[in-house]
């Protein structure tokens, strides 16, 4: 970790500042000695004396800064300092002749006058009763600014949070950090219970008080969903809130009640299990299971029409034999309301949906494609020939605030998708409230199919929709089993398919597209990557370093996400004066890196240009999973530009950094719905959750030409041994169930 700095000294010249973010690039002098400091510093003027906290950076360009951490401001009390305070622009109106004039005047008490006695300025030559009322107000809102930002870093908050906060709540932000920081953890991306928590105790908030508890039950149900849980039994919400607020059990229990009344959150029994949800994610699978059930119903082939027949008619057009598993999944789309097939890779998945499409096509059908990542969807355009776009695209985004949470959609029951059939590939990557937002979308009558793989691991977000519409046995399934010929050549497939049985792979040098590198440390296994990618890879398989990504199964350690990005970086896009960098926090992020946004933010704005740089396309909406790299890098506009894998283009301003992370190396759940023409996992000791046979079959199946391990043999063949996967508490099968059987009663 970089030594902390302190400085003090005065501003002397601000080289860039921007009023939006508060992101500046500045000089302060320190007893005659001159350094130029970067960071968050809202509202910086001239002449104002600054107590800086930081560490040294080295700019490719610009050489040695000192990047802010924190910092504490204090006007000029000097009548030298005062004036060239207010002649640096700091007040629109006032230029160095008109403050030379008032600090004449008014002296050391300019300051007082101006905030307290404003009417008083118009003694001063060129200055009315307006102007200086308005002199006032510009002077008491940047007043305000300051004491914010000191006020909030007071009790620890960064300058670049402290700015965020400032933005949101203005002149309250003084009574919500005293009365009820808990606000914060809901309002701010980045700023969670933990951080509102020491917020609350310096604000001198008792520890037993009903928001804290609320607030500290709401963040374990919220970390539930990050985890995929739907909801929480009773008793290990219970267990967990206990641990986490260390409050009689009582208080917990009289705070469910309040949280219950104040309809943000849903307790209700779920086979024997008092279960308890927020809001939003109970209400998904409500809805969720009534559109099934609504599109199973409502749905019927009037056609009469012999599908075999028309079957036998495309494969001989289309030169192709269908296997028994994708004749009947091709007939079954043809006449259910709602479909679902599922199988591993090489047994296929994509002959069958393109049939599909054929036949339809040929039927006169419209016919909408989609997935749930912008990867998947160009994998399933460049599989069919046919247009895909992510479901987030079909469904148009309706930005409504500036909390992300609360966005809509354009399509919606209103405005549905415009589609006789609409096929979804990748869906075991569909959380509970993306499903919910599509299936509001689609039109009673619509014909409904849903590809994926259900032995992957299932969505990053809450649920696990796939195989609960799966376990419900309500909806007809299709299993493709078969491995067809030319994929039995393939050691990925094979190999992917004896892990998803519970066989060991084959590992043998005849092989061509599936090796093990046996390494026994874990800094042996980061070295072997690293020749992998540099060396070994393009010299025998002629790939390029950019083809290949490391999929892990963790994110902490040395063979987690943050410590090899680090390492990859270092190897693969090493600092050079010819690339620009942003150091953020831990991170630098430089010109060239691969990098992955890692939440979904529905106000970022992107666009798609042409080859001659005009732009075709707009919109906004950024969203977990996205995965291109770093084009440039802008100091003086304080921006990242990324260009996506999609082409969509998209510039991160400084402050929203905190949703980049680097990708050279990502988890193997965040792979989910990518294919990557070669893969690297790096297999070693860890959790037995970690090492799991879903998550080795999921890395293995993203591989499309070379598959290559790197550890230790025996902990692969105890991953494949391991068949426990995470339990997710979800209860969409049981409500598509229970309404099924409601139904048929009535």
């Amino acid at each position: 970790m970089a030594e902390s700095i302190v400085l003090s000294g005065t501003v002397e010249d601000i080289i860039f500042q921007n009023a939006e973010n508060g992101y500046a690039v500045f000089s302060v002098d320190d007893n005659g000695n001159e350094t130029i400091c970067v960071g968050v510093v809202p509202n910086l003027h001239s002449g104002e004396s600054l107590k800086i906290t930081g560490s040294w950076t080295v700019h490719p360009t610009y050489g040695r800064q000192l990047s802010v951490d924190f910092y504490e401001k204090t006007i000029p009390t000097t009548t030298e300092g005062i004036e060239k305070y207010l002649s640096s622009g700091v007040i629109k109106g006032i230029g160095p002749k008109t403050a030379k004039k008032i600090v004449a005047k008014f002296g050391e008490a300019t300051f007082y006058v101006i905030e307290e006695k404003p009417d008083r300025l118009v003694e001063i030559k060129g200055i009315n009763y307006e102007k200086a009322m308005r002199v006032s107000e510009v002077f008491r809102e940047q007043h305000e600014l300051r004491r914010a930002m000191m006020f909030l870093q007071d009790f620890g908050v960064s300058p670049i949070y402290a700015m965020k906060i400032y933005k949101k709540y203005k002149g309250k932000t003084f009574d919500i950090v005293n009365t009820n920081p808990y606000r914060l953890a809901d309002d701010i991306f980045g700023i969670g219970f933990k951080m509102a928590d020491k917020l609350a105790a310096s604000a001198g908030i008792e520890p037993d008080s009903s928001p804290r508890i609320k607030a500290g039950i709401k963040y374990i149900l919220n970390q539930a969903g990050v985890d995929g849980h739907v909801y929480l039994p009773l008793k290990v919400l219970l267990q967990g809130s206990e641990e986490l607020l260390g409050v009689n059990l009582s208080l917990i229990e009289n705070a469910l009640i309040e949280l219950q009344m104040e309809h943000q959150i849903w307790q209700e029994k779920i086979n024997d299990i008092s279960a308890v949800y927020l809001n939003m994610y109970y209400y998904a699978e409500i809805s969720v299971s009534k559109k099934i059930l609504e599109l199973l119903i409502d749905y019927e082939d009037k056609n009469n029409t012999d599908w075999d027949l028309v079957i036998d008619n495309e494969q001989q057009k289309a030169g192709i034999s269908l296997a028994e598993k994708q004749r009947l999944a091709v007939r079954e789309a043809m006449t259910s309301g709602v479909l679902i097939i599922t199988g591993g890779p090489g047994t296929g998945k994509t002959t069958t949906i393109n049939t599909i499409i054929r036949i339809l096509e040929n039927e006169n059908k419209t016919v909408v494609l989609g997935a749930p990542t912008g990867r998947a969807a160009k994998r399933m355009t460049e599989a069919t020939g046919v247009p895909a776009q992510t479901i987030h695209r079909i469904l148009g985004i309706n930005f409504l605030s500036e909390d992300s949470r609360n966005q809509t959609f354009a399509k919606d029951e209103d405005e549905p998708i415009e589609a006789d059939v609409i096929i979804i590939d990748e869906s075991s990557m569909v959380d509970i409230l993306l499903m919910n937002s599509f299936l509001k979308a689609v039109e009673s009558g619509t014909r409904l199919i849903l590809v994926g793989d259900v032995d992957q691991l299932p969505s990053v977000g809450a649920g696990n929709v796939l195989k609960d519409i799966i376990k419900s046995n309500v909806v007809k399934v299709v299993r493709l089993n078969e491995i067809f010929r030319q994929a039995q050549e393939s050691a990925i497939i094979t190999n992917a398919h004896r892990i998803n049985q519970g066989l060991e792979p084959i590992i043998n040098e005849k092989s061509k597209d599936f090796f093990f590198v046996r390494r026994g440390s874990t800094g042996d296994v980061v070295n072997a990557i690293k020749d992998l990618i540099m060396k070994r890879l393009p010299a025998f398989n002629g790939c390029e370093p950019s083809d290949i990504q490391v999929l892990t199964p963790m994110r902490k350690g040395t063979l987690g996400v943050y410590e090899l990005n680090k390492e990859l970086q270092q190897t693969l896009n090493p600092p050079s004066r010819q690339k620009k960098e942003k150091a953020f926090r831990t991170n630098v992020f430089r010109q060239g890196d691969k990098v992955m946004q890692i939440k979904n933010n529905y106000n970022l704005a992107w666009k798609i240009a042409d080859e001659r740089g005009k732009i075709i396309e707009e919109d906004l909406g950024v969203f977990n999973g996205d995965c291109g790299i770093i084009a440039d890098i802008d100091d003086a506009k304080e921006e990242i530009t990324v260009l996506f894998d999609d082409n969509r283009w998209v510039d991160y301003d400084y402050t929203q950094l905190d949703e980049l992370e680097l990708s050279y190396a990502v988890t193997i759940h965040k792979s989910q719905g990518s294919e990557y023409p070669v893969v690297i996992v790096p297999i070693h000791s860890g959790p037995p959750m970690l090492l799991s046979r879903n998550l080795l079959y999921t890395a293995v199946t993203r591989a499309k030409n070379l598959a290559v391990m790197v550890g230790i043999p025996e902990t692969m063949n105890k991953m494949v041994h391991n068949n426990r996967e995470i339990n997710r508490y979800s209860s969409l099968d049981v409500r598509i169930c229970s309404l099924y059987d409601f139904m048929h009663q009535v």
